[in-house]
C-alpha cells in the first residue's frame, strides 16, 4: 500500500502540518521534532507526492527545455550548462527533442506548459510567428537560449552571430585570401544562419571583395551538406582559396571532401568555421574556429530564468556573450 502522509505522522507522533513542514524543509521546526520526521519517513519509505505539493504550492520546480537536435554536440554542452545551474537553484529538467521541425517544437512547447513547468526554455531555433503565439499562453517565464526573436520581445541568451561570422571571414582575409566561400545555414534562421551569411558578406565588402553568388552554398548545418558544397567549389573553373562554413559540421565535411580528392588543408584550401565542438580538435589537420561559449549559453540562460521564476530584477535580459577565434592548423597565409 502507498504510504501517505497520515502515516509518517502517526510514526512520528506529530501532526501532518508538522510532517508537510519538514519535507518543504521549513524552518520553523524543532531539530529533535525533524529528527523523529525523517526516521518515520525512513522506516516507512515515504516519497512525498510532487504533483499534490505542486498544486498545494502551484510550483512545480520543473523547467521545461526544447532542445532542436539532441544528436548535435552543441545542444549537448548548452543543456550541460542548463542542467547544472538547474541542479543549484534544486529545479528538475524535462528536456525534449523536437528534431529540428516547427510543428513538433509548438507541440512540446504546448505540451510542457500543460504540464505546468515553473518556466520554459527554448534553444537555438529559429523563432517564428508560431513560436511566439504558443509562447503567448504562457503565464510562466520564457528565455530563449542560443537563438532570439527578432522583435526582441522575449528574455534570450546568445553571441553575435554576425561578429563571430566577420572574424572568421576577416581571419582568411588577412591571412592573403581574397576568393572565399561560403557553406551557409538556411537564410530563412535569421537569428543564425542569415546572420552568419550577413556576417560573411560584410567582412568581403570591408575589404572591398566583390560578392560572388557562385561561391556561397547553402547547407543544413550538417556533415553532410558540408561534403556537398564542397564537391560544387571543387568543380568551379575558377576555385576559392578558402572556405567559411557556417558551422563546425560543414567545415568538417569540407575538409572530408578535399582530401577525397587527394588534395590538402591547408596547402590547397584553407577552412575556418564558426562553433569549436569537440569535433573541431580531433579531426586532421585541426580546425580553426570561432568558438561559441556552449555551456555558459546554458547555464546563463538558466541563471536568467531562475531569476525570472523568482521575479528577482534583471538588469539586462537580452545577454550577448563573447566568441574568440581559435587558430589551428586549417589556415594557411596564402603567400607563405
Amino acid at each position: 500500500m502507498t504510504v501517505t502522509i497520515y502515516d509518517v505522522a502517526r510514526e512520528a507522533g506529530v501532526s501532518m502540518a508538522t510532517v508537510s513542514r519538514v519535507v518543504n524543509n521549513n524552518p520553523n521546526v524543532k531539530p529533535q521534532t525533524r529528527k523523529k520526521v525523517y526516521e518515520a519517513i525512513e522506516r516507512l519509505g515515504y516519497r512525498p507526492n510532487a504533483v499534490a505539493r505542486g498544486l498545494a504550492s502551484k510550483k512545480t520546480t520543473t523547467v521545461g527545455v526544447v532542445i532542436p537536435d539532441i544528436s548535435n554536440s552543441i545542444f549537448a554542452e548548452i543543456a550541460r550548462g542548463i542542467e547544472d545551474i538547474a541542479n543549484m537553484y534544486h529545479y528538475n529538467i524535462i528536456l525534449c527533442n523536437a528534431d529540428k521541425r516547427k510543428e513538433k517544437e509548438i507541440r512540446v512547447i504546448n505540451t510542457l506548459l500543460e504540464k505546468q513547468v515553473d518556466g520554459l526554455l527554448f534553444m537555438g531555433g529559429t523563432v517564428t510567428d508560431e513560436h511566439i503565439l504558443a509562447f503567448q499562453t504562457s503565464s510562466v517565464p520564457i528565455v530563449l537560449c542560443a537563438t532570439s526573436d527578432e522583435k526582441g520581445a522575449y528574455p534570450s541568451v546568445d553571441i553575435d552571430h554576425e561578429a563571430a561570422a566577420f572574424d572568421a571571414v576577416n581571419t582568411l582575409i588577412r591571412h592573403g585570401h581574397r576568393e572565399i566561400a561560403m557553406i551557409s545555414g538556411t537564410l530563412q534562421d535569421p537569428a543564425n544562419g542569415y546572420a552568419r551569411f550577413h556576417g560573411y558578406k560584410k567582412a568581403l565588402e570591408t575589404a572591398g571583395i566583390d560578392y560572388q553568388e557562385d561561391l556561397v552554398r547553402i547547407g543544413n548545418y550538417r556533415y553532410e551538406s558540408g561534403v556537398e558544397a564542397m564537391k560544387y567549389f571543387l568543380g568551379l573553373k575558377k576555385k576559392p582559396t578558402a572556405v567559411f562554413a557556417a558551422t563546425d559540421e560543414m567545415a568538417i565535411g569540407a575538409i572530408h571532401s578535399i582530401q577525397d580528392e587527394g588534395l590538402k588543408v591547408p596547402d590547397d584550401f584553407s577552412v575556418i568555421s564558426v562553433d569549436n565542438i569537440r569535433m573541431a580538435s580531433m579531426v586532421r589537420p585541426l580546425l580553426t574556429t570561432v568558438a561559441q561559449p556552449m555551456y555558459d549559453l546554458g547555464a546563463v540562460a538558466m541563471r536568467l530564468l531562475t531569476k525570472l521564476m523568482k521575479k528577482e530584477t534583471v538588469e539586462n535580459p537580452r545577454v550577448i556573450l563573447p566568441h574568440e577565434t581559435i587558430l589551428r592548423l586549417s589556415v594557411n597565409h596564402l603567400n607563405e
